[in-house]
């Protein structure tokens, strides 16, 4: 069967292979979050090493270059001095790779300074700054329950959304961005966002259901602004999706984009409003 002829649903993936992607990612947090918090540490700097990987690919058909190895190194870092240290560390180790970064691009001369040295910049925030947050989430006595109630609203809140999308899709959200997004689908997102997020609050990390509501909303909201946010990157570059990785989903930044834009708020909101186990 060739890749045209494969099912595809509605909304342009095919469901088989996604869903079965989706698992066994889903298994692989789960198993990494109860083995041990380092082994987390380590498969999210894989993930954003291959997303920073993703992202100078598509950079690249502009003819933009990523100062791939000090964003790489400087950010797997970041990650590591946030889990350790905490965020001042992680902030001084940011402040140490910006200057790298510049310092790297240096040896290429002036042509595309600018542009290359704030290519580098950007992914080095987008990616691994928001990193840090989720790093915070786990460093806590109940940190992986944290992180696990932060991945799951996310999830569900891409799964309603695209689930309602599918079903029941008529009015476009933001048509020149992403035309697939609808507001049904962002209704759908709203009703799973929430109702995970009042379970996750309550029976994971035992706060009140009103945080778990807030959760759920703030979540739904970030993940929608991180999806449209890649859309258009990837709308500037002029390419349908950030990779092949992960059949069914495109490549990983296509997975990535919600949750990354979803950390610093739950983080905001557990760290403040849910007392640690």
């Amino acid at each position: 069967m060739t890749t045209e002829e494969k099912p595809q649903g509605r909304a342009g993936r095919n469901l088989t292979a996604a869903i079965g992607v989706g698992v066994a990612l889903v298994v692989m947090i789960l198993a990494s979050l109860l083995l041990a918090k380092a082994t987390f540490v380590a498969i999210a700097a894989i993930a954003l090493g291959i997303g920073l990987w993703e992202l100078g690919r598509a950079f690249a058909t502009a003819g933009i270059r990523v100062p791939f190895m000090p964003v790489i190194t400087g950010g797997t870092l970041m990650l590591v001095s946030a889990f350790y240290g905490g965020m001042e560390e992680a902030a001084v180790t940011m402040a140490l790779t910006v200057i790298a970064t510049l310092v790297w691009r240096l040896s290429d001369g002036p042509d595309g300074f600018v542009r290359d040295a704030s290519v580098g910049l950007f992914s080095l925030s987008y990616l691994y700054l928001m990193g840090v947050f989720v790093m915070l989430m786990l460093v806590e006595t109940d940190g992986p329950k944290r992180v696990l109630a932060f991945v799951i609203a996310t999830i569900a809140s891409d799964i309603g959304g695209y689930a309602a999308g599918v079903l029941l899709g008529r009015h476009p959200m933001a048509p020149t961005i992403s035309p697939k997004k609808s507001w049904e689908g962002f209704g759908g997102s709203l009703i799973t966002g929430i109702a995970t997020g009042v379970a996750s609050v309550m029976y994971l990390l035992h706060g009140p259901w009103w945080v778990g509501i807030l959760l759920g909303i703030a979540g739904v909201v970030m993940a929608t602004l991180g999806d449209l946010s890649e859309s258009l990157i990837k709308r500037d570059l002029g390419i349908k999706d950030m990779g092949d990785l992960l059949p069914g989903h495109g490549g990983l930044m296509d997975r990535l984009d919600s949750l990354i834009a979803v950390a610093p708020v739950a983080w905001l909101i557990m760290n403040y409003l849910i007392p640690v186990a």
